[in-house]
C-alpha cells in the first residue's frame, strides 16, 4: 500500500458530509429490510436512494469489477455477499449490509448487521458481541495510539466471549479512494504498529466467527463464508483521528449517544 494520506480540515468535512449521507442510507433501509426482501432488492433500493435522492455515488459498483452497489452477508458468509433475485431473507437470519458512497470526491464505508425477526440468543450475543468489539476498538483511536491497540482491543474482547476473529480481512485507509494505507487488522499487541496521527482517516471493520476463524471463498470470486459454516457478524464504521481523539465519521442516528 501507499504512504498514509493525511487529510486536513478541508478534505475532512467532505468525508464527514459523505459520512453523514451514508448514515442516510441505513436509515432509509432500517424499516425494509425484513423477512420477505430479497438481497437484490436491498442493492437496488439502497442505489436508487444513493444516486436519486442524495445525488451520491454508490462507490462499490464498478470497483474491482464489483457489479452491485453493495454487499449483503447472510448468517454464515463472512463478507463480500453478492446481492442476488433469488436469495430470501427469513425470519432468524442475520446478515450485514455493507456500503460505500461517493461524493465531493471522497467516499465513506460503513456496515450494520440486521436481524430477520426473532433470531436465536446465540446469534444474538455474536451481533451484540461483535458491535461491542468495534466500539472498543474505536475507543482506542487517538493520536500517539497504535493500530495494534485497537486490534488488541477487538480480539481481546471477541476471545473472551468464545469468538474468533477472521484475520484475512482487516480495515483500512480511506479518503479519495475506497483502500489507501493503512491496513487495521483486528488483532494484535498494545502498543505495535503504526503510530496514530491526527488526519488518519480510515475504517475499523471487525468479522467475528461464532465457531473457527478459517474462511473459504465461493466460485462467484467474491462470497467469502466460514469454513465450519458458523455464523459470522461483522460492523463497520469509517474513523478519522483528531486532536482531542477520534470522530466516527458514519455514525448514525442511533449511536449519537455513544459518540
Amino acid at each position: 500500500m501507499s504512504q498514509v494520506i493525511l487529510k486536513n480540515a478541508a478534505q475532512l468535512a467532505l468525508m464527514r458530509h459523505a459520512g453523514h449521507l451514508l448514515a442516510q442510507v441505513f436509515e432509509h433501509l432500517d424499516g425494509f429490510i425484513r423477512h420477505g426482501v430479497t438481497t437484490l432488492q436491498i442493492n437496488d433500493r439502497a442505489e436508487a436512494f444513493i444516486v436519486d435522492q442524495l445525488k451520491a455515488r454508490p462507490a462499490s459498483k464498478g470497483q474491482y469489477g464489483f457489479p452491485y452497489a453493495l454487499n449483503t452477508s447472510v448468517d454464515h458468509v463472512v463478507c463480500h455477499g453478492m446481492p442476488k433475485a433469488d436469495e430470501v431473507l427469513r425470519e432468524g437470519s442475520i446478515v450485514n449490509v455493507d456500503i460505500t458512497l461517493e461524493q465531493g470526491g471522497y467516499i465513506a464505508d460503513s456496515s450494520k448487521m440486521y436481524a430477520i425477526g426473532h433470531i436465536s440468543d446465540e446469534a444474538r450475543r455474536l451481533v451484540d458481541t461483535t458491535y461491542e468489539a468495534l466500539c472498543k476498538g474505536i475507543a482506542q483511536v487517538r493520536p500517539g495510539a497504535t493500530l495494534g491497540d485497537i486490534g488488541h482491543a477487538i480480539q481481546v474482547h471477541a476471545e473472551a466471549a468464545g469468538y474468533s476473529v477472521v484475520r484475512e480481512y482487516c480495515g483500512h485507509g480511506i479518503g479519495q479512494q475506497m483502500h489507501e494505507a493503512p491496513e487495521v487488522l483486528h488483532y494484535g499487541h498494545p502498543g505495535m504498529g503504526l503510530r496514530l496521527q491526527a488526519g488518519m482517516v480510515f475504517t475499523i471493520e471487525p468479522m467475528i466467527n461464532q465457531g473457527g476463524r478459517g474462511t473459504r471463498g465461493l466460485r462467484d470470486g467474491w462470497t467469502v463464508i466460514t469454513r465450519d459454516r458458523s455464523l459470522s457478524a461483522q460492523w463497520e464504521h469509517t474513523v478519522a483521528v483528531t486532536e482531542q481523539g477520534y470522530e466516527v465519521l458514519t455514525r448514525r442516528q442511533e449511536e449519537r449517544q455513544l459518540w
